[in-house]
């Protein structure tokens, strides 16, 4: 589990394909206190630590990972927002993320706001998902407050701090997002069509 506050940034030095899975070689000051079979969120998605070294480790995305994020588009030198699994003892600081990304989105604009900025991110309401104004989301693994909500879009402010420590600053019109909905609003929204 996870909250969505990010820790550090991971930075892509490898890709390998082998058969349908990719591995990903990452750079990062984490690299030191990680340890095989650790769980750990890149952008958002929950990936196995399989490879453990001083500055890099590794990663394993498999197809049905792929096929539901935008890993598949990762390349060498991108910044990835990585975040540990909550300790027992830990802060939520963010909200409920379980590092499992529901569909991706797009940023649809970007506007400076003098200080900060905002984002409104559309994705496909036909999957089922939901937002609610002042709800939670995660984007790219970051936990945030959604306003403007509306069936397949969205808008989040950025502060300068969170522009500055995610790779929101990295991000243009048009690109691709992962995104988690709230849990508490799946389950709610489950319940309300009747079906488990």
């Amino acid at each position: 589990m996870f909250t969505g506050i990010i820790e550090a940034f991971g930075t892509i030095k490898n890709i390998t394909r082998e058969g349908s899975n990719i591995h990903f070689d990452l750079g990062s000051t984490l690299a030191k206190e990680l340890k095989i079979d650790q769980s750990l969120a890149h952008d958002g998605v929950c990936l196995t630590v399989v490879k453990v070294g001083e500055e890099e480790y590794r990663v394993t995305a498999i197809d049905e990972t792929l096929s539901k994020t935008n890993l598949a588009q990762w390349g060498v030198g991108k910044k990835v927002n990585l975040e540990r699994c909550m300790a027992a003892n830990g802060r939520f600081d963010g909200h409920i993320v379980q590092g499992h990304v529901d569909q991706t989105g797009v940023v649809r604009s970007i506007s400076d706001e003098n200080g900060s900025w905002t984002f409104v991110i559309s994705y496909d309401p036909a999957m089922g998902n939901v937002t609610v104004e002042k709800g939670s989301i995660t984007i790219n693994g970051t936990s945030l407050t959604c306003f403007n909500s509306k069936p397949g879009e969205f808008t989040v402010a950025i502060i300068p701090y969170t522009y500055e420590h995610t790779n929101f600053h990295q991000l243009s019109e048009g690109d691709r997002v992962n995104l988690e909905f709230d849990i508490v609003g799946k389950y709610i929204q489950r319940i309300t069509k009747g079906y488990m």
